[in-house]
């Protein structure tokens, strides 16, 4: 049977465990004497003979860890809130340089980048906050019920907020257009974030709301180059249609501003692509694989294109002039013709006031109201 024998190290180590379990043990009939004493019968006495056994060395350093930790925290925080401040800042500039070479309009483009540097702060603000240690659940919660309730005290306003950006990304209309919404007409003077301001010819300035812009019909009657205009006419019954017809067809092809034949439609004039001068060289193979697919891709874009155009049904340009009905009193005639759309009223007007000029001199009456009243003797 071996005897075990004592070593320097065992013996150590032994008198370490000791130690620290009288220690613990004076610790936790502290606390138990603590807790079950009340506060009024305390005494500095007591309180000395309580803490007189107390390790003031553990607590020192534990005090002394967590305060490291704490300024390790705050260090980090500093760091992180100075980093991400730079990268929001980068992010920032490349965004509106890309908006700018892309021709974002400016109000949409303020907006964006407003938008885009809050979200960012506010997501790098909570980041600072966690590595801080503190709970960001609550002020999460805080900031969401705040986007609530300001959320249902301004319902028809956000409305009228998301209809604006909607118009700026989409263009459904731009600066200078003449539409028509409801019984609202006029020419567009400035798309703004909440509202569209628009002028009508009495030169009387019209706010309209973006909120029914964006979710209701209007008609833009700017985004096409040309535009047909309609005349309907009288003429007695009895009177010869051919003549009329001949008499409006002369009247129109002497207005230089109306279109007469297909071929007299100008095609809308793209912007022409630049491209700098320079030496054709041999593309490596990896480059000339990109170059490929790309080659590839617009010409199957142009070719989808091309469908696309050839379903859509191409107006008929030649002035007509056509019987619409025939009405009590009258024969009605409907006389067509196509003009650009800075020449619309000018040929409306000018050709209206030709044919009550010259109808009349070819024979052809424009009839009264009338009723034909028979008498039985």
């Amino acid at each position: 049977m071996q005897i075990p024998v004592a070593t320097p190290d065992t013996v150590a180590a032994s008198k370490i465990k000791q130690a620290t379990n009288v220690v613990t043990a004076h610790v936790d009939s502290l606390t138990n004497q603590l807790s079950a004493d009340s506060i009024a019968a305390l005494t500095p006495g007591k309180l000395v003979d309580k803490f007189k056994y107390l390790d003031l060395g553990s607590v020192v350093t534990s005090l002394s860890s967590q305060l490291i930790s704490l300024a390790l925290r705050i260090l980090a925080a500093i760091l992180i809130f100075y980093i991400g401040k730079f990268i929001i800042n980068k992010i920032y500039s490349v965004v509106r340089a890309i908006m700018i070479a892309k021709g974002f309009d400016r109000s949409l483009t303020s907006f964006l980048l407003s938008f885009i540097k809050i979200t960012l702060l506010f997501l790098l603000i909570i980041t600072v906050i966690g590595v801080l240690g503190i709970e960001t659940s609550s002020f999460i919660a805080i900031f969401a019920s705040a986007g609530v309730a300001i959320g249902m005290a301004l319902s028809g306003t956000l409305q009228n907020f998301a209809g604006g950006v909607l118009i700026l990304l989409l263009k459904p209309y731009k600066v200078g257009d003449y539409i028509e919404f409801g019984e609202l007409k006029g020419t567009v003077r400035e798309i703004q974030i909440f509202n569209t301001i628009i002028n009508t010819y009495n030169n009387d300035r019209i706010v309209i709301p973006n909120g029914g812009l964006a979710t209701s019909s209007l008609k833009n009657f700017s985004a096409e180059h040309y535009h047909r205009v309609e005349w309907r006419v009288g003429i007695s019954y009895g009177d010869d249609v051919d003549v009329a017809r001949k008499v409006a067809l002369d009247i129109l092809a002497a207005d230089a501003r109306v279109v007469h034949t297909d071929e007299d439609v100008k095609e809308e004039e793209q912007p022409e692509e630049t491209h700098e001068e320079h030496e054709e060289k041999p593309l490596p193979w990896w480059k000339r694989l990109f170059h490929w697919q790309r080659r590839k891709a617009v010409e199957l874009r142009e070719e989808h294109e091309a469908k696309l155009a050839s379903l859509i049904p191409k107006p008929n340009y030649n002035p007509s002039v056509n019987v619409e009905s025939l009405d009590e009193s009258q024969v009605t005639l409907i006389v067509r013709a196509w003009t650009e759309i800075a020449n619309y009223w000018g040929v409306l007007y000018d050709v209206n006031e030709q044919i009550y000029k010259q109808f009349p001199q070819h024979g052809i009456r424009f009839p009264f109201p009338q009723l034909d009243v028979h008498v039985n003797s």
